[in-house]
Parts: C-alpha cells; sequence; structure tokens
C-alpha cells in the first residue's frame, strides 16, 4: 500500500534541494531526419548492458538515418549537472539538460529483470523498460512507456524484450511528432505567481487554497516496481477558484503525474486575494510519494 505522505505549498519559482549524487550516464544524441526534423538524446542513467543494448536498438529504430555524438563526451556533459535524481526531474532541470546535450527532446531509459510469483501462476521471470519522452523546450513530461515482458527464464524475457524495440520505437516517433504540432500552438498564459513571502507583492496577499484536500493516489503500477518519487503541479486558479489550467513541472511516471493532476482538479479552491478582492494566480504544488508495506 501506499500514500502520499505530504502536500505542500511552495513558493514558485524556488530552489529544490536535492540530496543524491547522480551516477554516471551514457548519453547518444540522434538527429532524427524526415518529417519531424527534432534532434532526440538518449539519456541511460544506470549504464547496465541491458540498458545499453536497448537503448542502442531503440536509437536505430526511431528514425533513420541516426547521427550519433560522442558517448563519453555526452556522458562527461551530463555529469557535470549533477543532477539528484534522473527519473524525477523538474521542468528547470530538463531544460538545461536538453540545452547540454543540444536536443529538441530526450529519452531517460531504465531496463531491468525481475524476478516474480503469483498465486495465478508459478515463478517467473520479467524484463522491463520504462522510457521518458521530456521536451527540451518546455521541460515538461511528453511521454512515458512501461513495457513488460515474462519468460520461464530471465534471458528468454531480455530477448523479448529487445525483439518488442520496433514497436516502442514507432510509438515514441509519433509522440515526438505530435508534441512538435502541440507546443508550436500552446499558448502562454500570463498569470501571477504567488510571489515571495518576505517580498512588497506579498502584502495583503492570500494565495489560493483547497477547501478540502484530496490525497493522490499512490498506484499500483507504481508499487509494483517500488517507485519512490516527488511531483510538482503548477496550477493556475482563476479569480472564481476555478482551475483553468495544470502542467506537470516535476514528472515521475508511473501513473502518479495523472494521479495529481486528477486530484488536484477535483479540489475545489478559494482564489487569491489581494487586499480583499480576487484575482486569478499560479501555485506550485508539491506531492511526495512512498510506498509502504503492511507486514
Amino acid at each position: 500500500m501506499g500514500i502520499c505522505d505530504r502536500i505542500l505549498l511552495v513558493i514558485a519559482g524556488c530552489r529544490l534541494v536535492m540530496t543524491r549524487h547522480l551516477a554516471p550516464v551514457l548519453g547518444i544524441c540522434i538527429l532524427a531526419s524526415g518529417a519531424f526534423g527534432q534532434r532526440v538524446a538518449i539519456l541511460i542513467p544506470e549504464k547496465s548492458v541491458r540498458d545499453i543494448e536497448y537503448a542502442e536498438r531503440l536509437a536505430s529504430g526511431v528514425q533513420r538515418p541516426i547521427r550519433t555524438l560522442d558517448l563519453a563526451q555526452s556522458a562527461a556533459a551530463f555529469r557535470t549537472l549533477e543532477i539528484a535524481n534522473p527519473y524525477n526531474m523538474t521542468a528547470t532541470e530538463s531544460r538545461t539538460v536538453s540545452s547540454m546535450m543540444g536536443c529538441e527532446y530526450f529519452l531517460v531509459i531504465r531496463t531491468g529483470g525481475l524476478r516474480r510469483e503469483s498465486f495465478a501462476k508459478p515463478e517467473y521471470f520479467e524484463s522491463f523498460s520504462v522510457t521518458y519522452l521530456v521536451s527540451g523546450r518546455t521541460g515538461l513530461l511528453v511521454g512515458w512507456w512501461l513495457k513488460t515482458l515474462e519468460a520461464a527464464d530471465q534471458a528468454k524475457a531480455d530477448q523479448k524484450l529487445l525483439d518488442s524495440i520496433d514497436s516502442s520505437a514507432m510509438a515514441i516517433a509519433e509522440r515526438i511528432r505530435s508534441a512538435a504540432s502541440t507546443e508550436a500552438n500552446t499558448p502562454v498564459i500570463d498569470i501571477e505567481v504567488v510571489p515571495d513571502e518576505k517580498s512588497p507583492a506579498s502584502d495583503g496577499l492570500k494565495a489560493p487554497i483547497p477547501y478540502r484536500r484530496i490525497k493522490p493516489q499512490y498506484t499500483s503500477t507504481a508499487a509494483l516496481y517500488d517507485v519512490k518519487a516527488t511531483v510538482d503541479l503548477q496550477a493556475d486558479v482563476d479569480l472564481d477558484g476555478k482551475i483553468i489550467a495544470t502542467r506537470i513541472v516535476r514528472w515521475a511516471g508511473f501513473g502518479l503525474d495523472e494521479s495529481v493532476d486528477s486530484a488536484v482538479r477535483s479540489m475545489n479552491w478559494r482564489p487569491a486575494m489581494r487586499n480583499g478582492k480576487p484575482l486569478p494566480m499560479r501555485i506550485l504544488l508539491r506531492y511526495n510519494f512512498t510506498k509502504i508495506d503492511n507486514h
């Protein structure tokens, strides 16, 4: 069973404190030609043999021809950024990564193997891949995929995963196409953000708050893979207390982003007030997720 262990209203634009250092990362940058014309980087934080083989095959299938940056230079460039958790980045971190790699989009890939068992069937082996597709322009997650394949032994499960790459490459290529079109036509909403409490703009201001808080669900998919993550969401609340837009600005995947968005949109909000008058305002909400075992 899992819970969202806290909700915190924070000041938009504040610095997030990171506590874990990043392991060496292998980076591949590919140039997708044809209809896309988008440069896409692939990052493999854990650099396992399975990760590298999966990423190399995926890169060759996303779009041909492919131009690859020097892997050692890419890895060195990424390490200088000191990203605490490459699977749970903020939008600011993501834009910095994209700028450093010189790509419009980037993928973060993790693969793994697990031995499982259930009441329905005896012991079996699973090979899985987790793929995040991130926009370098916005820093937002534009696609997330979890693929799992099972077999009687780990080697066969791994091979099944590698054999499934063509379908994964097609899905990624299509998402890049649609994301590029959507981003080009998405208007920018000009709205005041919650100011620093010590600034003059905070005088007489009450930030938006929900009348009743709703906790986002820790998803069964996240529980299955023991995910611990933080999700930050920006919400634009109009002068009537209605949510008019949301953006996940620190993404996690595993259905947690959607869980947070759904919970925030389900709440009834009191609008921001300045000197007794309502006004639209952008707030930043933070949710921390962890798995709790009931033993």
